[in-house]
């Protein structure tokens, strides 16, 4: 993960699934390391990968802006970071 930037993100950790909060844990906001904001509209996507000892949380977001990310939490050491931000056309399900 050290070659992706970190970012602050603003998420909830479930105790339990509502149908509000249907991840056990969903990033709400991100802020990049240049300042920028983005309130998250939507995850498209999320899956779960063993990395070492640690899991990885990946999420495939839409912001508020319309603009996709590819943001991901480790939780070997308790951060988050941005994979890529990419073009709608790459998503194949959409």
């Amino acid at each position: 993960m050290d070659k992706y930037p970190a970012i602050n993100v603003l998420s909830i950790f479930a105790g339990f699934r509502s149908p509000k909060v249907k991840f056990g844990i969903t990033p709400l906001r991100f802020q990049l390391p240049d300042g920028q904001s983005h309130r998250i509209a939507q995850i498209r996507q999320s899956h779960t990968e063993r990395v070492g000892q640690a899991m990885h949380y990946h999420f495939v977001v839409r912001s508020a802006e319309q603009r996709y990310f590819h943001i991901v939490f480790d939780a070997g050491k308790l951060t988050w970071h941005l994979v890529q931000e990419f073009d709608a056309e790459l998503l194949f399900n959409e």
